[in-house]
């Protein structure tokens, strides 16, 4: 296995993709924190995945309880090997109507979640003494502008920034940081992303989803399965000489 006897914490992993991580990990061996806002679904999750997977309380926009996680991590296997900053929100709007609460609210979360949660772990990895792993979910949407998506794709930049000046930084200690920016990923997101264009585009329901997976050259829209072999391979052994690196994994939209 290739993650055996590892120790991850995932951040928004109640659902969704991180769920997938989660899962993924569990299959390669290592014990999982569920880390969600929302304890109760976390704990759900937790139970249905398997018993080396447990849930825990983050809030990533609150540096208590970003450090809490971290402590109940570090209580519960003995300490933090892998850390995948998965938590997100997304939200759409020309420019001329992007509201402060909107824009507080995504870098809140997309980008001082991910720092201050990043620190948290990356000081608890540089206390043991063993170096770690640090992923990043950036996305396609951090590599170019797109006229309704000004404050998303800024978050984005922002996170393959800080992948880049955090991997630099941390590698003397052994931390390896580095991110996975997928392109459109199927699921419960992009049915809300769907109805936010649907609106400002003025479309039916289902027209934007469709499209834009139409506009994979893959052929289809990606699914959270698609991004789990890249998160395992960057928190395993082999990802040991990857440093400060944001890893396309899209279908092919995007090429850097």
């Amino acid at each position: 296995m290739r993650l055996g006897g590892k120790s991850a914490l995932i951040t928004g992993s109640a659902r969704g993709i991180g769920r997938a991580f989660a899962e993924a990990y569990m299959r390669e061996g290592a014990t999982v924190a569920i880390g969600d806002i929302n304890l109760e679904a976390a704990e759900k999750t937790a139970s249905e995945i398997g018993h080396n997977a447990y849930a825990v309380k983050l809030d990533v926009t609150d540096l208590a309880s970003i450090d809490a996680a971290v402590k109940a991590v570090e209580a519960r296997a003995g300490g933090l090997d892998i850390l995948i900053n998965n938590a997100a929100l997304f939200d759409l709007a020309p420019i001329v109507e992007i509201t402060k609460t909107s824009y507080d609210k995504l870098f809140s979360v997309n980008v001082a979640g991910t720092l201050f949660t990043l620190q948290a772990a990356a000081r608890s990895m540089i206390a043991r003494g063993k170096g770690g792993k640090i992923i990043n979910m950036a996305s396609q949407a951090g590599r170019r502008g797109e006229a309704l998506v000004a404050v998303y794709c800024a978050t984005k930049a922002a996170v393959i920034s800080l992948t880049q000046s955090a991997g630099l930084d941390l590698i003397k200690h052994r931390i390896n940081v580095n991110a996975i920016a997928p392109g459109v990923v199927d699921g419960e997101h992009w049915d809300h992303v769907d109805a936010l264009f649907a609106k400002f585009e003025n479309r039916p329901r289902g027209e934007k989803k469709r499209l834009v997976g139409e506009a994979v050259p893959y052929g289809r829209m990606g699914t959270a399965q698609d991004l789990t072999g890249m998160a395992v391979f960057l928190a395993s052994d082999e990802a040991e000489y990857i440093v400060a690196q944001t890893y396309n994994v899209d279908g092919g939209q995007w090429m850097s």
